[in-house]
């Protein structure tokens, strides 16, 4: 099975690890007649308080298409350090994700100070996200690398969960480089910020 028909594989682990899964947690919907446990809008108010990193997730154009594919994401992390995994969460309703999924493949992109740019770039729906932007491939997935990321991370798609309105996508590390010391771009509260001191 190849990177695609891996990431068409959703909800399941790829290959077995020694580690068991956790049990599904039991879901239910929130009836009609009750209110959701919490207020969309507070969830997002204290939510904005914690600071995160700025990434642009990319992959190369699966076959059939004709431009790589990417898009800006705060909801990286790295998950396990063995084996090597990071995931990233993203929206359900995501015109990107099935592109990478086709992939099967992505290179997550650290953005660092200065690049506010270029993640208002690839935070637009419908545009060509690619246009005058400089990248490489990296150098296992092929995925674009961008010019000037603080620091960049090569991956397969490894497993994609469910959460909610969005999807947790674990993806296993092949490769990983940082271009030396460099402030990262931040976002809080929503806008772009920066570490103070330093």
């Amino acid at each position: 099975m190849g990177h695609a028909g891996a990431a068409a594989a959703a909800v399941r682990y790829l290959r077995p690890r020694s580690v068991d899964p956790l049990p599904r947690p039991e879901l239910r919907c929130v009836r009609q007649d009750e209110r959701a446990p919490v207020d969309p809008a507070g969830f997002r108010r204290v939510l904005g308080g914690f600071a995160s990193g700025v990434t642009v997730v990319t992959a190369p154009a699966a076959e059939g298409e004709r431009r790589p594919a990417g898009f800006a994401c705060q909801s990286f992390s790295s998950l396990s350090l063995e084996p090597p995994l990071v995931c990233f969460m993203v929206a359900r309703t995501s015109t990107t994700w099935p592109r990478i999924a086709r992939a099967g493949v992505f290179c997550v992109n650290v953005l660092g100070a200065g690049q506010e740019a270029l993640c208002r770039a690839f935070a637009v729906s419908g545009a060509d996200k690619f246009a005058g932007v400089a990248y490489d491939a990296a150098p296992v997935s092929g995925s674009p690398r961008l010019a000037g990321a603080a620091a960049w991370i090569d991956c397969a798609v490894h497993a994609v969960h469910t959460g909610g309105d969005h999807l947790i996508v674990v993806g296993r590390v092949d490769a990983l480089g940082a271009d030396g010391p460099q402030e990262p771009l931040l976002f809080h509260r929503g806008r772009f910020a920066r570490l103070a001191g330093g």
